[in-house]
Formats: C-alpha cells, sequence, structure tokens
C-alpha cells in the first residue's frame, strides 16, 4: 500500500520506518522539505533533527504534503494536532477526496504552559473538525493514546496484551486500519463507534499525560479488561 505520513516529528518518523519495514511504500510530508532538512538540533518535543534521521532513511523519500497525498492510497495525519487542519489543507481537499486519512494525533494546547490542555473537548474532537473539513476524506482515529515506540511494535508491553481504539464513520475505512493495526502486532483492536467516539480517545490523554509523570517513563498502554460470563 502506499503511505503518506503527514509529519516529521517521532510519530511521523517511527510510523514511515515500520511501514516501510513490513513492506509498504512510505513517504513522509511537510510544508517545506528544504527547511525541513535544513534544520539543526532538537525538534520542539526533543527528538533529533529530521536530517539525522533522514541520513539513515533513505529509502523513505521527503515530499511536500501535497505531493505525498497525491501519490498515497491511505494519508496519515501525524502532524501537531494545533497545526493539522493547516497541514491538511496543505495537502489538499482535492488529494484527500477518497482516501483512508489515519488520524493519530492530539489537540493539544500548551498556551497555558505544561501540562497542555485539550482543545477542543468533550462536545467535539479534533478527528471531528478533520473530517467536517475534508468531508470527502475517510477519517479514522486510532493510536493517539500511546507513545510512537508502541505504535509499531507493542510486543514492548505484556507481549502486546494491550487495547488500541478505533473511531470512524467509514466501516470499509476501519476495517483497512484495523489491518494495519493487525498487521503492527496489535492484538487487542476495540472500535468505538462513530467519528463522535474519537472524543472519549482524544480525553485519555489527560490521564495518560499524568501517569507518565507518576511513571516517569511513557512506556505504558491501557488494557480493557472483559467480565468473565
Amino acid at each position: 500500500m502506499k503511505i503518506a505520513v503527514l509529519g516529521t516529528g517521532m510519530v511521523g518518523r517511527t510510523l514511515a520506518g515500520a511501514f516501510t519495514a513490513l513492506g509498504h511504500d512510505a513517504a513522509i510530508g511537510t510544508r517545506d522539505p528544504g527547511a525541513t532538512s535544513a534544520r539543526t538540533g532538537p525538534d520542539m518535543m526533543g527528538a533529533p533533527a529530521f536530517s539525522e534521521w533522514h541520513a539513515a532513511n533513505r529509502h523513505i523519500p521527503l515530499m511536500t504534503f501535497a505531493e505525498a497525498a497525491e501519490a498515497a492510497e491511505l494519508v496519515v495525519n501525524a502532524t501537531n494536532g494545533a497545526g493539522a487542519l493547516d497541514a491538511l489543507g496543505s495537502a489538499g481537499a482535492a488529494r484527500l477526496a477518497g482516501k483512508v486519512l489515519m488520524d493519530v494525533s492530539n489537540p493539544l494546547d500548551f498556551s497555558q504552559g505544561m501540562p497542555p490542555v485539550l482543545n477542543p473537548v468533550n462536545t467535539d474532537s479534533l478527528a471531528e473538525r478533520i473530517q467536517r473539513a475534508f468531508p470527502g476524506a475517510r477519517v479514522v482515529k486510532t493510536l493517539n493514546t500511546m507513545n510512537a515506540g508502541l505504535m509499531v511494535d507493542p510486543r514492548r508491553l505484556a507481549d502486546g496484551d494491550h487495547s488500541v481504539f478505533l473511531s470512524g464513520d467509514d466501516p470499509d475505512a476501519k476495517a483497512v486500519v484495523k489491518g494495519l493495526l493487525e498487521e503492527l502486532g496489535h492484538r487487542d483492536v476495540i472500535d468505538l463507534g462513530d467519528i463522535t467516539t474519537a472524543r472519549g480517545a482524544e480525553m485519555l490523554l489527560p490521564l495518560w499525560l499524568r501517569l507518565y509523570a507518576a511513571l516517569g517513563t511513557p512506556n505504558f498502554n491501557i488494557k480493557v479488561v472483559r467480565a468473565v460470563e
């Protein structure tokens, strides 16, 4: 499958590398490839400069958002949540129309300092805003409740015995995303329902942030334990 991963941070890099390792044809999209390649030093989340990662991963092309989306069958939004709509707008609604748009980002608002808050929250979600802004895309929310390493290697914890969620209005699109998750090794994929259920998945982030602070590591996830009947 041809996959465009929009976003050059740790999540985008990790997903693009994993999809390529699985045999997919992955590319990374950014606003300005020249500027992205020219940056030095760590990014805002502390990840090494993209150029350092790309030097070891030249098989994964770096393109503009529009070029990556144009060539793809499936598009992954791995951009900063605050800039997601703008980035997807740069990709272009026509290039996203009809395609599965896998949204793994979170609407974190750092304007009031740390820890960040969610914006939107409760009565809306970033995934819903994306679906409204790009009605021709088939948006599926997933993977936003864990760190990048666990997204692509769930067996790092408890032999992969933890949960990942799906939200979206298109059953066929969710089936495609579920297949990708299973390729990555996820065993407990829970379909929460339509795109409005992404509110619940996004609202796990305040708890995730507090757990990160309490545990001192991002290497954890949530497991839904069912009652024995």
